[in-house]
């Protein structure tokens, strides 16, 4: 089992699935350089959790241009120098602004969205972590951040649906489909270990792995 080809990945999947962990540990196992998202940096996410319809084009604007300028970062150092693990898509970014925002707010955002995108390097492989929303829900109520507590149920059904249909629509680059429902790559090493083995025994453009029971 081989990994060297995998310069660039990139962990995907909605809040509450373990994205960002996957990635830290990932990174470290493949001796990587981690590009993550800074959620605690964006000053209207909290209020945007509490007041969605006032704060979601600021949060959203905050997010685009935070991601394009890490991504430029990353281009700017020679993305082929270093094997990169990043925990976000940009591509997948205007989903929470057609999630978020109204037509007005959406238009503005995709204008400026088309004049920012840089044009960055494709990923190796994108690994996108599924849950059921029931699990998501009982995830971010463990964790318990107090950002997230104004969190809404339904909003967490819409992100997933919303997830679910971008990733089946998906081909830019090898994808890995997780179902984490039984799979703990994050806490069980055995499970790690699993899926490792999957990702370096990959053949096809889009593969699933779904642990039973």
């Amino acid at each position: 089992m081989s990994l060297d080809k995998y310069k660039y990945v990139v962990v995907e999947g909605p809040i509450g699935v373990g994205k960002t962990t996957l990635a830290q540990k990932l990174a470290a196992n493949l001796q990587a350089q981690p590009l993550l998202e800074q959620p605690q940096e964006n000053p209207f996410l909290e209020k945007f959790y509490r007041d969605a319809t006032r704060y979601a084009l600021p949060t959203q604007m905050f997010f685009l241009f935070q991601r394009v300028n890490q991504l430029r970062d990353l281009a700017q150092t020679d993305l082929f120098d270093a094997r990169v693990v990043s925990d976000f898509l940009l591509d997948k970014d205007p989903l929470f602004a057609r999630l978020t925002l109204d037509d007005d707010e959406l238009n503005l955002y995709q204008q400026l969205y088309a004049q920012l995108r840089p044009q960055s390097a494709v990923p190796d492989l994108v690994i996108y972590l599924q849950a059921q929303p029931e699990t998501l829900i009982e995830r971010v109520r463990k964790r318990g951040l107090s950002m997230e507590s104004g969190l809404s149920e339904v909003y967490l059904y819409r992100l997933c649906e919303s997830y679910s249909r971008f990733f089946y629509h998906y081909d830019a680059s090898p994808l890995l489909i997780v179902n984490t429902e039984h799979l703990n790559p994050i806490e069980r090493d055995d499970d790690f270990t699993l899926l490792l083995n999957h990702i370096g025994n990959m053949r096809g453009k889009r593969e699933f792995f779904n642990l039973g029971e």
